[in-house]
């Protein structure tokens, strides 16, 4: 292994191993990781590809580590970035399965958890920031990002926020241009389309399993809810789990670090055993490095495209509001006490003060959740 490989292998798997915060944390912490830190691409570059990334269905901070790891190390970073980032949260999903299989409940670790929602707070707030000053270059894209930050508070679709002002800023922009006296020819992005007619299933076997979230991973957009939904309808109301089953194992998903989809693990560990772990986690995540593969190589082309580079300008503003509304959110529903809003506060200093890695800022958080509701 070159020694670029190596060095994207142990940045993701260190990251995957205290990403947690979900897809807005994660990419606050790609940002400072690759762009702030190791110069891997610029801040321009960077938003292209949440921008891109945003628009097709996955995991979007695991496309981000894919996407990051092909500018370092061409198609094999790709593969190596993707699975360094989502190994960590796959095995300790997986001990979380066998320990619920074997026990019969997961492990207590809310007091952690809180410590760290604050702190990510902190994190994203920093990446908003940065990137926000590179997205919002003009005036007009100011106000394309205020417009999608306020569809996104009023429980507008995210896709559906960031296509639409995509679209109106890319007309908007052309109809300005001094030269658009030529027609933009239609551009496809690639989508890889999986029929989502449910699958008639006898009894669940390992390749049924791969087959049903593969699926689910090549439609997926949004929150762990919205896979939440997915994973009902596909597993619950056929009876292959109960709810509370599918309840404590997209809750495992989201409480350990990386991305919510290892959830699958989880399901896959609970139905199948160890081969229905690997065939779930295997196809709810293989979508996402089809969709990289594809689609890194027509960035370029889509930003010297006087069109796309417009609508990608308006979507990378969009995209910056996304994860600004996605901070508010989360703050409403975090900083609701004393212990919160202090562990916020020192999460605050050593970001932006201190300017400590944030991966030590993550622990700090979480040792804080656990001792500060002893001592106060």
């Amino acid at each position: 292994m070159n020694n670029n490989l190596k060095e994207v292998a142990t940045v993701f798997f260190k990251m995957g191993c205290f990403a947690f915060g979900g897809p807005a944390a994660h990419i606050a912490m790609m940002e400072q990781e690759v762009v702030e830190k190791r110069k891997w691409m610029t801040k321009e570059h960077f938003l292209d590809l949440i921008g891109v990334t945003n628009l097709i269905p996955g995991p979007n901070s695991t496309e981000m580590t894919m996407h990051c790891g092909h500018e370092r190390a061409g198609k094999v970073g790709l593969f190596v970035a993707g699975l360094a980032f989502i190994i960590p949260a796959i095995i300790i999903t997986g001990v979380l399965a066998w320990a619920y299989t074997t026990y019969g409940e997961l492990p207590n670790i809310k007091p952690f958890i809180q410590g760290i929602q604050p702190t990510v707070i902190a994190i994203i707030l920093a990446a908003v920031i940065t990137l926000g000053k590179k997205a919002l270059k003009t005036t007009e894209l100011a106000i394309i990002g205020v417009l999608a930050f306020a569809l996104c508070l009023l429980g507008v679709n995210e896709i559906i926020a960031l296509i639409g002002v995509g679209i109106l800023g890319g007309i908007y922009f052309n109809l300005k241009s001094a030269n658009n006296s030529t027609t933009t020819k239609k551009y496809v992005l690639p989508f890889l389309l999986i029929p989502t007619t449910t699958l008639a299933l006898a009894k669940i076997t390992s390749l049924k399993l791969f087959l049903i979230f593969l699926k689910v991973g090549a439609v997926l957009y949004g929150s762990g809810y919205v896979l939440f939904a997915y994973l009902d309808a596909e597993l619950v109301t056929k009876g292959y789990l109960t709810q509370q089953q599918l309840m404590d194992a997209v809750a495992a998903g989201q409480f350990t670090p990386g991305p919510v989809l290892s959830t699958a693990t989880f399901i896959g560990y609970q139905i199948n055993g160890i081969w229905g772990a690997l065939a779930a986690t295997t196809g709810i995540f293989l979508p996402s490095f089809l969709f990289v593969l594809l689609l890194n190589p027509i960035i370029p082309k889509l930003r010297a495209s006087k069109f796309f580079g417009h609508f990608l300008n308006a979507v990378n503003a969009s995209s910056i509001a996304v994860i600004a509304a996605v901070m508010v959110t989360m703050s409403i529903e975090t900083l609701t006490n004393l212990n919160a809003i202090i562990i916020l506060a020192v999460s605050l200093l050593l970001t932006f003060v201190v300017k400590l890695n944030v991966m030590l800022i993550i622990v700090i958080g979480a040792v804080l959740g656990f001792i500060l509701p002893m001592v106060i």
